[in-house]
C-alpha cells in the first residue's frame, strides 16, 4: 500500500520525473522474483505518453526480469536511502541471491502492477518495455513507455519539483561515481 502523501501524476506530467537527471533504481518482477539496481542513466525521451530509455547491462540480474516479464519500474530514491541506494548497485543477485533481503530497503505494492516499490523513493513510474532489439542487444539501452507513475506531494505538487522545501531525506540523489553522490540543490528561476 502507498503512504498516504504519494499522489498518483497526471500523464502529461510524468516527464518532468525524469527531466532533473537523477538516480534511478530499476526495479522489475516476474513470477515472483524481485530485483532493484541503481542506474544512473535514465532519461525522459519523450512527453505524451511518456518515455524514457534506460541503460539496463545485460550482466544484471534485473534484465532478465525486464525481458522475461515486458516490463519495469523506476524509483527515485531520496538522500535517506542513499546507503541502500549504493548497496543494490555493488552486489548482484547473480551472486547474492537474497540481495533484497540484505539491502535493507522496504518494498511497496503499488495499484495494478506486480513490481513492487522501494520506501524511500519520492517518485515511480512503471514502464512496458517498447521493443527495440537492436538497441537492446547492442546498446543495453532499453526504451519504456509510462504506464502509471506516483510522486511524494511533499516534494512534487502540481506537476513541479519542490525540493527548495523539502528535508534532505526527500532530495533526489545524483551519483556520479565511486560512492560519490549529490542529492539535488537550490532551484534558480530565470524569469
Amino acid at each position: 500500500m502507498l503512504p498516504e502523501h504519494f499522489v498518483p501524476v497526471a500523464a502529461d506530467k510524468i516527464y518532468r520525473l525524469f527531466n532533473i537527471g537523477a538516480t534511478g533504481l530499476i526495479a522489475a518482477e516476474f513470477e515472483g522474483d524481485v530485483d532493484v539496481m541503481p542506474a544512473s542513466w535514465v532519461c525522459a525521451l519523450d512527453l505524451i505518453p511518456c518515455k524514457v530509455t534506460a541503460v539496463i547491462d545485460k550482466t544484471h540480474y534485473t534484465r532478465a526480469l525486464v525481458e522475461k516479464s515486458g516490463y519495469f519500474a523506476i524509483g527515485l530514491p531520496g538522500a535517506g536511502i542513499v546507503k541502500e541506494t549504493l548497496y543494490l548497485g555493488s552486489v548482484s543477485k547473480n551472486d547474492e541471491p537474497d540481495k533484497m533481503a540484505k539491502s535493507g530497503v522496504a518494498l511497496l505494492e503499488v495499484p495494478n502492477s506486480t513490481i513492487p516499490m522501494v520506501e524511500g523513493c519520492v517518485a515511480w513510474a512503471v514502464f512496458k518495455v517498447v521493443s527495440e532489439p537492436h538497441n537492446e542487444k547492442s546498446y543495453d539501452l532499453f526504451i519504456g513507455e509510462a504506464v502509471a507513475a506516483w510522486a511524494d506531494s511533499r516534494v512534487f505538487e502540481d506537476g513541479h519539483w519542490h525540493f527548495e522545501t523539502a528535508s534532505d531525506a526527500l532530495r533526489t540523489l545524483h551519483y556520479v561515481a565511486g560512492g560519490h553522490f549529490y542529492k539535488i540543490g537550490e532551484p534558480i528561476v530565470v524569469e
